[in-house]
């Protein structure tokens, strides 16, 4: 029975076996260790296994039963030294088996990295490029949305942080055709248009898992053009927020359309800039202090109370700064008629860094 058993556990797998018997036999006679060639031999079984997709738990099983099916008994050799020239083959066919599989995650690896930065660049034949998305689960004729995370460290795959945020959304959606990454030290979520939960879950997520850090989300597009489109959204998102000191946690290119829209013609921001703003420059200290004023006057709704908390002011300093900004400038921030071209030029200045950079 034990004999049947062994030969049943045998069928399949005696290609990855070949030779072992005559190993066997030959090694434990003499209680020898293995030569070079026949422990090359059994890795290179081992890494054909690998190749083939055959699993070790199972190729082990059918070792031990070779071993038992062909126990050597003519030669007279001890147990001590059978077992030992099994032991001997079995670790260099695992071996073999180890880095052929080490070998094809490298490759996975490079392959994956090759696609994702086909994928967000745009370098890469079209068509060609939804074929290989789809590997990935990615179907790039629908819409797809791009969010970009950044924290205070530089991430890479296998990073703790990632393996975070990716348990969170497999326990959250399942599989539903995502693609996270990352690119640049940064994480990167690529979801279909129409999932906009995900790329919200994402950003908590993401927010949580690099303790506090920003996340840009890209408008959604089409086709393999529409993901660069939208990374570069993305990026340009966590870009400003950066040059204009925005603490949101995340941004979204849909909101933030009208400062491309105000940069697009840099001379143009740039003479408003100096026009509305240059005679700041006249003021003690320089324009900076009263740039300030205006950055805070707006971005607490021109409430005067808001702004001064901010600035760490008196309502009544304050209120003098907003009047010398008047009287240097023509302008009144407080007027609606002068307001609008005020904050905008403020925008513009902190998109030029005006004035620590000239124009």
């Amino acid at each position: 029975m034990a004999g049947r058993d062994a030969s049943e556990r045998l069928v399949g797998y005696e290609a990855y076996l070949e030779g072992y018997a005559g190993i066997l036999a030959d090694a434990s006679a003499t209680g020898r260790r293995l030569s070079r060639e026949e422990l090359a031999s059994r890795r290179a079984l081992g890494e054909q296994a690998a190749d083939a997709g055959v699993g070790l738990r199972a190729l082990v099983g059918a070792h031990m039963a070779a071993t038992r099916a062909h126990w050597p008994t003519a030669s007279g050799a001890s147990a001590d030294d059978v077992l030992s020239a099994a032991a001997q083959a079995l670790d260099a066919f695992a071996e073999g088996f180890e880095r052929a599989q080490r070998h094809a995650v490298r490759q996975e690896e490079a392959a994956r990295r090759e696609f994702i930065d086909d994928l967000l660049y745009g370098r890469s034949d079209l068509g060609r490029l939804a074929q290989r998305a789809e590997r990935y689960g990615l179907r790039l004729s629908y819409e797809h949305a791009v969010a970009v995370a950044r924290g205070t460290a530089a991430y890479e795959e296998g990073d703790l942080v990632l393996r975070e945020v990716e348990r969170a959304l497999i326990g959250r959606f399942g599989d539903r055709s995502v693609l996270l990454t990352t690119k640049d030290g940064r994480l990167v979520c690529v979801a279909p248009g129409d999932q906009e939960d995900v790329l919200a879950y994402f950003a908590k997520q993401a927010f949580a898992a690099t303790g506090g850090g920003q996340v840009g989300i890209g408008r959604p597009h089409a086709g393999p053009a529409g993901v660069v489109q939208s990374y570069e959204e993305a990026l340009n998102a966590l870009d400003l927020s950066e040059r204009l000191e925005l603490d949101d946690p995340v941004l979204r290119a849909a909101d933030l359309l009208v400062y491309p829209v105000l940069t697009r013609d840099r001379q143009a921001m740039a003479d408003l800039v100096e026009s509305a703003l240059g005679p700041l420059r006249q003021a003690r200290g320089g324009a900076q202090p009263l740039l300030d004023t205006l950055t805070a006057y707006f971005d607490s709704g021109c409430v005067s109370a808001e702004a001064a908390r901010r600035l760490s002011l008196s309502v009544r300093a304050f209120t003098y700064r907003l009047e010398r900004i008047h009287k240097l400038t023509g302008a009144d921030p407080s007027d609606p008629v002068h307001r609008y071209a005020l904050q905008t030029a403020v925008i513009g200045a902190r998109l030029l860094d005006w004035p620590t950079k000239p124009l």
